[in-house]
């Protein structure tokens, strides 16, 4: 039996007395107990203290690579469902934070990882400040770095939620500890530290506590021929001002906007009417698929969102190939910003058109009476977010597991609906894609031209040196 499968039995024997103890009343305070950590007062410095490790520390667990992934898999999953019971999550708004969650934890064990460097240098603004090597347990970093990370992005999340965070920390400190309680407390700090230094930059972007601001009262939206007129009695579209905030790996928010939608018009024989028709023709004789496919993907309430379902792919793909915690941080890395700066990317777009929804053309020039099988989202249409964000992770997930990587989509199973099958990502994504198309709420073009938005947003990310 390999030293990693004797490590991975090992640890989840370790939780399992863990989840044990913490049912049991709490010990008292002492230097291996790790209690909640509030959310520090905000500075606006974009210069995280981080530090670096010259040397990984030898025998057991000695590199990143030799722990199991578990311990990540457990609190991404735990995020997701932070994303559903947290009021003002958002698609952008979640895609931010577990863009974040991803470069936290990819920063916070990339010193256990020989080959692998920081991002440093290559995500604007990103600086690390290097200190002596140390000795770190890289799965109790791990865990204190994203439990600290998951409290900051998340302070509003209601106190149940909070408690499974607490929960989840100290089950795993306690599994990490039995085995090597030597580096727990600097391994814990060190990875508490990445978290913050990561916050602290993450502040200067733009979108921080933009889950407290997804309708600005500040703007007024432009009038005028085939804009976006509000479809809901929300009348401030979501987030306005989000195709502004900075990106992690594109070199500009507008590096992979797409080509202009066809020219507006109500000219039967225009390119516009047709797609409008399209949509109309498709949505009136949907068939029993189409509408299944429609309200799988549709990613609304009580979901983790569009981008949290790449990240249950993400976690999916991982837990399929026993992953280890070096090829788990790099793959949440790297989809979490992939996703983040796909909403970024489509935002930027989308406000920039300012598109009128199909609902709002198909009734004033097709069928008054007609009504989509999906509620319209309160935002222009062009181009599509599922699209974007789907047409990224694609990309990422297929340069990680492989070109025709075929899995079974569990990930609404707890909402009742059926598991999916795809032969590959792109496959999904493409099904994700048309699945606007059959709701009701997306045009052709936004749906095709957004796929290739999400590829290109892929690809910068895939661009970015993690390896030396």
């Amino acid at each position: 039996m390999s030293r990693t499968m004797v490590l991975r039995l090992f640890i989840i024997g370790l939780v399992a007395v863990g989840l044990l103890r913490a049912c049991q009343p709490a010990p008292a305070a002492s230097a291996n107990t790790v209690d909640p950590i509030t959310k520090p007062t905000a500075q606006p410095a974009a210069k995280p203290a981080i530090e670096a490790v010259d040397e990984p520390p030898a025998g057991l667990g000695r590199l990143t690579a030799d722990y199991p992934a578990e311990v990540v898999e457990a609190w991404f999953e735990l995020e997701l469902k932070l994303i559903q019971k947290t009021m003002g999550f958002s698609p952008p708004v979640a895609s931010r934070a577990l863009g974040y969650s991803g470069l936290t934890l990819y920063e916070a064990v990339v010193n256990g990882m020989p080959g692998y460097q920081s991002l440093a240098g290559q995500l604007e603004g990103l600086e690390v400040l290097n200190a002596a090597g140390m000795a770190y347990n890289w799965g109790a970093v791990a865990n204190s770095a994203l439990a600290n990370a998951i409290r900051l992005y998340f302070p509003t999340a209601p106190p149940e939620y909070l408690a499974e965070v607490n929960a989840l920390e100290t089950q795993w400190y306690r599994a990490y500890e039995s085995m090597d309680g030597a580096s727990m407390a600097r391994s814990a700090a060190y990875g508490k530290a990445v978290a913050e230094g990561i916050y602290r930059y993450s502040i200067t972007d733009g979108g921080h506590e933009g889950f407290g601001r997804n309708f600005p009262v500040s703007y007024i939206s432009p009038t005028g021929d085939g804009l976006w007129v509000p479809t809901s009695k929300q009348l401030i579209p979501l987030q306005p001002y989000w195709g502004n905030n900075r990106p992690f790996a594109l070199p500009a928010n507008d590096a992979c906007a797409p080509a202009p939608p066809p020219e507006y018009s109500t000219d039967p024989a225009s390119a516009f009417h047709a797609e409008a028709q399209e949509v109309y023709d498709v949505t009136t004789a949907l068939t029993e698929e189409q509408t299944a496919i429609a309200k799988f993907w549709a990613d609304g309430n009580l979901t983790y969102t569009p981008p949290g379902h790449s990240i249950a792919l993400t976690t999916l793909a991982l837990r399929t190939e026993q992953a280890n915690l070096a090829f788990a941080a790099e793959a949440y890395a790297k989809v979490g910003m992939g996703v983040s700066d796909a909403f970024i990317s489509v935002w930027q777009a989308k406000f920039t058109y300012n598109l009128l929804r199909p609902v709002t053309y198909i009734n004033a020039i097709i069928d008054p009476a007609w009504k989509p099988l999906i509620l319209t989202p309160p935002f222009p249409e062009y181009t599509s977010g599922h699209s974007g964000q789907s047409g990224a992770a694609a990309i990422i997930l297929t340069a990680l597991f492989g070109d025709n990587y075929a899995f079974t989509d569990t990930t609404h199973a707890d909402l009742g609906f059926p598991d999916r099958f795809f032969g590959s990502f792109h496959e999904a994504a493409a099904e994700a894609a048309i699945s606007r198309l059959y709701g009701g709420i997306h045009y052709r073009a936004a749906i095709e031209l957004g796929i290739l938005q999400g590829n290109c947003v892929g690809e910068a990310v895939l661009a970015l040196q993690f390896t030396k």
